[in-house]
Parts: structure tokens; C-alpha cells; sequence
């Protein structure tokens, strides 16, 4: 390996104070939320505790390239091939309501198939799937297990505080600021709370013209890296509604996908980044942008969607009912510091509770043509 790139080991990964504790209080407060979501949010049915509203469940295909650079060339992008796919477009809130209501944050979450080798999940160690959860921001605006307790309460009352105008607000980001008043001064949440400007103030743009991250670092092989979706630049150019006005209806981040997708087919470049530097580049900071002219992000592989048609309340159905985790992976793509760590946990009890409290069957599918059959994808001629 080249001696630029910083080689995994354990020892990146910080061991945070009361981590357990945290966790298991995170897990109850995103239960009682989602329990209380099949009245509360309006659509009869529990809801993801962030995520909740999707945007459309899109067929692709992922092409692991060949030719690699040997750092980049590990793990699944060890060896090219082609592998269909499964993404779901979501808004980052855990509200299903209008989209003028839902702040800025979108996701991809990619579901990669016939992957080989166990999974880092203990009670789906031998699926076959791969997954990556993705927001379109480069930072998270959260370091540790406890400074979410008081973030994770701030998401889920943030239409509370926000109806109240400028003075709900400004007690919103006074909260942020001081973990609703049990920081001292010299522990206020700055990093943080300027993060979450950042990411708060993305431009509303059609979801295919967003670059997505993992935002927190993984394991890539002997390195450690994170990962990002990035448009490619010719497809990106033929997008045709490209800023979205969330006054001019309830919907239209859904619209305007679907009939992007019915006109013609798009792609993302799917890219990695190898960590050169821990200290401008840290695993347990992941309000910290990674400079890119200390290591670019390289291309890996390419997301394809074909030509196709996601309207209808079916294909909205067969997305909820898809569970998408970062754990969901081999072990030299693990996700790694603490925020990462908590996920395996949280992801994993919100997909099983919220497949109970809705009556569907939570089997990780064998094919994507199980879950979206191309037949049905491809619009006619």
C-alpha cells in the first residue's frame, strides 16, 4: 500500500463514555417515536424515526470498473463486474408531511445485489445484499452518542419550535447550542450547531442533481475512506427541472423525479476517498469536510438507472417495505466511530418495529426483479 494512505487499525475508532447507555436510550426515544407515528404523521403507517417520506424506489445497476489503483481496487471493488440495484430517494426529516415542511436534507440509499461474503448484521449474515445510507452533505451535524440524545429530541420537536416563527427558533438553536441547557459553556455544541446551518441551508434542487456521502468514515479494505455518489457531469446537464419550489405544491421533489426518469436514463459516479491525514481527516469528527487536495475522491464504479417509469402507489409500497442499513456490508467496508457504531443498533430496531407495526414481512429480497421487476420498470415505447 502506498505509505500516503493511512492503513486501518481498531485503534482509529475512539471508545466514547457511556456509548451502551446512550444507544439504549436512543433506541427508546426512536420507538415511542415511531410507535406514535402511525397516528401522528397521517398515513396510517409507522415511519422511519428520520427518513420517513421517499421519494421514489429506482431500478439501477452498479458497474465496478476495472483498472483500478490497488488502494482503490479492495473489497467489492476488488473485482469488476455488474450488479443490479435498488435506490430509494428520501427526504432526511422524520416527517412525512409536505415537502415545503421537510427541510433540505435528501438521501440515497443503495441496495447493491449478489455481493458475496458475510455481512457485518449477525441475524442476516449471509445476505446477499450490500448497502449504503447517503445524505447530500459532505459533514453530519452530530460527534457523539450523547450529544444526539439532545439533537435527536431537537429533529423530532422542530415543527413544534418552528411554528412558533422567530422566537421558536431562536430557542431552536439556543437548544442546539447548549444541549437544551446541560452544557456548560465551554462544551457548547459550536461545531455542531454550525454544521447544521451548513446543511440546513443546501439549495433545493431536483434530487438527481445532489451529491450524496456517507459523511462518517468506513473501512475500504487496508484504508479507510469514505464514499460519495456524485452526478455524472453529461447526464446532470440534461436534467430539466433542476430547482425546486416547494410553495408551488405539496409535492414536487417526487413529481419532478419521476418524470426525469420516464424521459431518459441518468447515472452517478459512485467515488471513494482514502484517508491521508487522522488529524485533518479524523474518523470521530464528522463535522470535518475532508480536504479534497489532500486525497480526491476516485472513481470506483458507476450507478446506472435505465429509462423508467416509478409512478404509482405501488412502487411507493414496495420501497417502505425495503430496509436500508450501513451495516449492511462486508467486513472490509465496516463503518467506523461512534456515530457509525450506533447505527448498526438503531437501524436495525427501527426496521424491525416498524415492519411489525405494519404488518410487513422484513426478508433482506435475493433479486432486485423480487422488489422491482424490470418489466414493470421500463416504460413503453
Amino acid at each position: 500500500m502506498s505509505p500516503q494512505f493511512i492503513p486501518y487499525s481498531p485503534d482509529v475508532e475512539i471508545a466514547e463514555p457511556d456509548f451502551d447507555t446512550n444507544v439504549q436510550t436512543v433506541i427508546a426515544r426512536m420507538e415511542q417515536y415511531i410507535t406514535d407515528s402511525v397516528t401522528a404523521e397521517g398515513t396510517g403507517q409507522a415511519v422511519r424515526d428520520a427518513h420517513a417520506k421517499g421519494y421514489g424506489l429506482v431500478r439501477g445497476e452498479v458497474e465496478i470498473l476495472g483498472g483500478l489503483p490497488e488502494e482503490y481496487a479492495q473489497g467489492v471493488y476488488a473485482t469488476p463486474g455488474r450488479h443490479d440495484a435498488l435506490v430509494r430517494f428520501s427526504n432526511g426529516s422524520p416527517h412525512a408531511g409536505a415537502d415545503a415542511s421537510l427541510g433540505r436534507a435528501t438521501g440515497l440509499a443503495l441496495k447493491i445485489f449478489d455481493v458475496g461474503g458475510p455481512k457485518l448484521l449477525e441475524d442476516e449474515s449471509d445476505s446477499r445484499t450490500f448497502d449504503y445510507n447517503t445524505i447530500n452533505a459532505p459533514v453530519f451535524f452530530c460527534n457523539t452518542v450523547r450529544h444526539y440524545l439532545f439533537i435527536q429530541e431537537l429533529f423530532l420537536e422542530a415543527a413544534a419550535y418552528f411554528a412558533e416563527g422567530k422566537r421558536g427558533r431562536h430557542r431552536f438553536f439556543r437548544d442546539y447550542l447548549t444541549g437544551k441547557g446541560t452544557l456548560a459553556p465551554q462544551e457548547w455544541a459550536w461545531e455542531e450547531f454550525l454544521t447544521f446551518l451548513i446543511v440546513s441551508q443546501r439549495p433545493l434542487v431536483n434530487v438527481l442533481l445532489s451529491t450524496y456521502t456517507t459523511m462518517g468514515a468506513v473501512r475500504h479494505g487496508d484504508c479507510i475512506a469514505k464514499v460519495r455518489f456524485a452526478p455524472d457531469p453529461a447526464c446532470a446537464a440534461t436534467v430539466a427541472e433542476r430547482r425546486m419550489d416547494v410553495t408551488s405544491a405539496a409535492e414536487v421533489f417526487r413529481p419532478a423525479l419521476v418524470r426525469e426518469l420516464r424521459e431518459r436514463p441518468y447515472a452517478f459516479d459512485l467515488q471513494v476517498q482514502l484517508c491521508t491525514d487522522l488529524e485533518r481527516m479524523p474518523v470521530e469528527d464528522l463535522t470535518v469536510e475532508w480536504p479534497e487536495q489532500l486525497s480526491p475522491y476516485v472513481t470506483v464504479a458507476r450507478l446506472r438507472f435505465p429509462q423508467q417509469d416509478i409512478s404509482g402507489e405501488e412502487n411507493l409500497r414496495r420501497m417502505d417495505a425495503l430496509s436500508f442499513t450501513p451495516w449492511r456490508v462486508t467486513a472490509a467496508h465496516r463503518p467506523l466511530g461512534s456515530i457509525m457504531r450506533a447505527r448498526k443498533e438503531v437501524y436495525r430496531r427501527s426496521s424491525l418495529l416498524r415492519h411489525r407495526l405494519n404488518n410487513q414481512q422484513r426478508t433482506e429480497p435475493r433479486t432486485a426483479d423480487e422488489v422491482l421487476p424490470l418489466k414493470t420498470a421500463v416504460s413503453p415505447h
